[in-house]
């Protein structure tokens, strides 16, 4: 399983703008086949940073899952909605592989 890590650089003026993507992603990417982990907007600190993390079996997997969010009608309405309100300055994607177990609980 690989954890892809979606950096954004937005414009700090259009935090709305990013949310309403980011909603939307909610339901697409689940649809064409990824395991969403979340859409995260700046709280505090940074104004310009956000994250939008998701699962993916391999990067085989990864390329037929672009395709069909590519193919898809609210994917491809959420990306000229992108580009439409340009709020995304700049968009870094790393692929981590987890190489540690989930901690749970506390140690006894």
């Amino acid at each position: 399983m690989l954890t892809c890590i979606i950096r954004y650089h937005i414009d700090p003026t259009k935090h709305a703008q990013f949310a309403q993507y980011a909603r939307t992603w909610g339901t697409a990417i689940p649809r064409c086949g990824a395991d969403l982990v979340g859409y995260f907007a700046p709280h505090e600190g940074s104004s310009t940073l956000a994250y939008g993390i998701y699962n993916i079996p391999s990067l085989a997997e990864y390329e037929a899952y672009r395709a069909r969010l590519a193919a898809d009608p609210l994917g491809r309405e959420n990306y000229a909605f992108a580009q439409a309100e340009n709020f995304l300055l700049r968009e870094d994607r790393t692929f981590l592989k987890c190489v540690s177990q989930p901690q749970k609980g506390t140690a006894e």
